[in-house]
């Protein structure tokens, strides 16, 4: 019967031949349409770049960019905010027994009952309200954002998030967050690069690059907009941060999407002076609010151990009045006639000699009622308001407040401050989640050859405990720990196991953000004296070279600075300037160097390809040619894949390498190793037929990298 069944629902009138002639085929394919291949379920998303009046159709009608992530509206708030109270067991038990004071039974008035039910549920509820009231408030400074959108003829105007539309075409300027899901059209950067923080997305502190289609790089000012028209056929509303599939028509051609020209909304505009895009999906069909829940109903242990708690009482009340009920049913049976002062003739129900067992029914309700302050009602109210201060303490504590910021912590819900104290164990997949994720350049190790005698903050800290612990011990000289970090000269030698002598500075804040490498051997060109000269030349042009940070000229100080993706990139290049090795301009195809030594020169180095980081591959690969015309393959990354990765004759120097490394990393440094490899004629030829045979992308990008 089951498979019958199954089989009737199948078959469906739309399916059989003599309905399906009556219906207009819809879904016939056009011939003009430009993406035959989107459609279908999950392709149907239509946008009109920069004419969002189309949307107002029925059809091409989409939400509006206005968010809400509270738990209740007008409507609900009473309805779930009482079931939400009425979850715990006290709370119902009281009402029952509030219901049970109205009968004559009740031992005393019903209003005793009820008014402290109303009290401890209409608090609870208060401290709900006030919560949501917050993440309302919240939702509406959100909603009131300004961003710039085109007004149309090429002016742009200020325009609030929640009044953006699909196929608007907005500014975002730099360190703003993006209103909606954009398709990049063109940055301020020439071939249209931008720089994203996604740190409200995936935690990712790094930048990622964001490229736009070469075809709309152009679109860079705002008359540009005047007559822009294009469509976008691209993938449904989806959870997915990290794909997207979808064409866009421009000018009579078709060009492909990818999640390299997607700019998710929440996420932040960095390092770019400005992007122009042209919204895709809006409000609760972005992708940010695809992976957001409702607000949970959130209950902590202590509230869940309270429940078992009541649990127990309430198994001890029911035992004590069912003591007390039996006990009731048999005097009313047998003593009751001969107590002529309750006069037995005239008894009621409630104490009827003649029915002691529906008697001692009612008294086991009545003990119930009259013992049921066994049960501390009061409980939850010192609970609830000890969460409330301590919400109110945990916004005002001066010691989490984040100067940088300028923001002090938030207590976003308090049904949970009393799990803060039972954080046993962290696990994180990167350590940049849990630090401030800055670099400094301190140590290298280059031809074998370990270089910086400077100390990081972790190796302070180690010499300091160690010097600690030796002044403490028994057999020392009874020196002062004092002693050790504050002698004559300002600074202390401790030797570690490792046999690597570290110095413990009173400030050892380095003068140079992301430098704090020290060691004559290589400043100010002294590097020129040592005998692998031809090694550190190449491992200070790697430096310069293999990155993809972008130069700005800062005006009031006249110096470069770099926006890197990451804060490693920032620390190369810092330290590749101050060895006499300073990066200056980058364009699409090449990357220019102002070299120090051996003779002061501006060198052009041609960008033949370039593979980004990425975490899967976990190291960076350039492909450049010098002035000479040498083909060069530079390559950074994860010590573990670069050193797997080696060819027979270059691992001359591994297990020095290594070893510097392990020292290092004992220190709490964070590793990277860089390596290199100068292309013959046959590479080069190999490398040309690649490029020959294969189209611009992943395809060639993986065997380049095979090759090299």
């Amino acid at each position: 019967m089951a498979r019958a069944r199954r089989i009737r629902e199948k078959l469906q009138w739309s399916k059989l031949y003599t309905f399906n002639c009556v219906r207009s085929n819809v879904e016939q394919a056009d011939s003009t349409d430009p993406f035959p291949h989107l459609r279908g379920p999950g392709f149907s998303r239509m946008v009109y770049c920069n004419q969002p009046d189309l949307h107002r159709r029925k059809q091409l009608r989409y939400p509006s960019n206005y968010i809400s992530t509270t738990k209740y509206n007008i409507i609900t708030f009473l309805p779930k905010a009482i079931f939400e109270q009425f979850r715990r067991v006290a709370n119902i038990y009281f009402l029952l027994a509030a219901i049970l004071s109205l009968t004559p039974i009740a031992p005393f008035s019903a209003v005793s009952m009820i008014a402290p039910l109303a009290f401890v549920v209409g608090l609870s509820m208060a401290k709900e309200a006030m919560e949501d009231w917050k993440r309302f408030m919240q939702d509406m400074k959100v909603n009131s954002r300004k961003v710039h959108t085109h007004k149309g003829d090429g002016n742009f105007g200020q325009k609030q998030w929640l009044k953006v539309q699909v196929g608007d075409v907005v500014r975002v300027e730099k360190d703003q967050f993006f209103p909606a899901d954009l398709l990049l059209l063109s940055s301020s950067y020439e071939d249209g690069i931008c720089y994203v923080e996604t740190m409200n997305l995936d935690g990712e502190t790094n930048l990622k690059i964001k490229r736009a289609l070469e075809v709309t790089s152009a679109l860079d000012e705002d008359m540009n907009f005047k007559d822009f028209s294009a469509t976008i056929m691209c993938e449904d509303p989806n959870p997915s941060l990290y794909t997207f599939v979808g064409n866009l028509e421009y000018e009579k051609q078709v060009y492909s999407l990818d999640p390299g020209q997607i700019l998710l909304r929440d996420s932040k505009l960095r390092n770019t002076s400005y992007i122009y895009g042209v919204v895709i999906f809006t409000g609760h069909d972005s992708k940010v609010m695809q992976n957001s829940t409702e607000s949970p109903s959130k209950r902590s242990r202590i509230e869940k151990k309270m429940d078992c708690i009541i649990y127990i009482l309430f198994t001890l009340l029911v035992l004590i009045s069912l003591i007390s009920s039996i006990g009731f049913a048999v005097y009313t049976k047998y003593g009751m006639p001969t107590w002529w002062y309750l006069q037995p003739e005239y008894s009621s129900s409630l104490y009827n000699p003649s029915m002691p067992a529906l008697s001692g029914i009612f008294h086991l309700v009545t003990a119930l009622i009259l013992y049921g302050y066994l049960i501390p009602i009061s409980l939850y109210v010192s609970i609830e308001v000890v969460k409330v201060l301590q919400a109110m303490f945990i916004n005002q504590d001066i010691q989490m407040f984040d100067e940088e910021t300028g923001k002090p912590a938030r207590a976003r819900t308090s049904n949970l401050n009393d799990e803060l104290g039972q954080v046993d164990t962290i696990l994180s997949d990167k350590t940049g989640t849990l630090t401030c994720n800055q670099m400094d350049f301190l140590k290298c190790s280059i031809g074998g050859i370990p270089y910086g005698v400077g100390s990081s903050e972790v190796e302070l800290a180690a010499a300091k405990q160690i010097a600690s612990e030796i002044s403490g011990s028994p057999g020392h000289n009874s020196c002062p720990a004092d002693y050790w970090l504050n002698n004559d000269d300002g600074s202390s030698p401790i030797e570690l196991e490792s046999g690597i002598t570290y110095k413990i500075e009173n400030d050892p804040k380095p003068t140079i953000k992301g430098f704090s490498f020290e060691d004559d051997r290589l400043m100010q060109g002294n590097w020129m004296k040592e005998p692998n000269t031809g090694a550190l030349l190449m491992f200070f042009r790697k430096l310069a070279i293999c990155h993809t940070a972008i130069p700005e000229l800062d005006n009031e100080t006249g110096n470069l600075t770099y926006e890197a993706e990451s804060p490693d990139e920032g620390a190369f290049l810092a330290a590749a300037r101050e060895f006499g090795f300073e990066f200056y301009k980058r364009t699409q195809t090449s990357v220019f160097v102002r070299e120090s030594y051996p003779s002061p020169a501006e060198r052009e180095f041609k960008i033949l390809n370039l593979l980004e980081f990425n975490s899967k591959r976990k190291r960076m690969s350039v492909i450049i040619q010098d002035e000479a015309g040498q083909i060069i393959f530079f390559c950074k990354g994860a010590h573990s894949i670069i050193c797997e990765r080696l060819s027979r004759n270059g691992r001359i120097y591994e297990d020095d390498t290594m070893k510097h490394l392990s020292d290092y990393g004992e220190a709490g440094l964070r590793t990277m190793a860089l390596a290199y490899k100068l292309l013959d004629e046959s590479d080069y030829a190999d490398w040309n037929v690649v490029k020959a045979k294969t189209s611009v992308g992943h395809d060639r990008d993986a065997q380049v990298e095979k090759l090299c």
